[in-house]
């Protein structure tokens, strides 16, 4: 098993689900995150001063999934969330030792 996350813009959430419910992926989780890198930051005026705004609103997903599913689960995402732009975001791709599902005690796959 791999989990995969990845950091995308907030507005293309929408489209990524989709996208993975087309390849038969049906769970994941959303966090809203800040975080910056090459896209840095902006100036914004609030009350008449200036101020730099560092970390941007990402959105992060976190989907376990069996090996044979990480490419197009990769695939899918990056077609989805990409704009060509500066700030599309990353994938990162990490095994997965265990899982059990808590109601039930279902392990592995099984509780993914």
């Amino acid at each position: 098993m791999k989990k995969i996350e990845a950091i995308i813009k907030p507005f293309k959430l929408d489209d990524v689900r989709e996208a993975l419910s087309e390849i038969g992926i049906s769970g994941m989780t959303a966090i809203e995150v800040k975080g910056f890198g090459r896209q840095k930051g902006h100036t914004e005026l609030y009350r008449g001063a200036e101020y730099v705004v560092d970390f941007l609103p990402k959105i992060m997903l976190e989907i376990v999934v069996g090996d044979e599913q990480v490419d197009a689960c990769i695939e899918a995402i990056t077609k989805a969330a990409r704009s060509g732009r500066i700030g599309d975001g990353k994938i990162f791709v990490t095994n997965v030792e265990r899982a059990t599902r808590i109601r039930t005690g279902e392990e592995g796959m099984d509780a993914v």
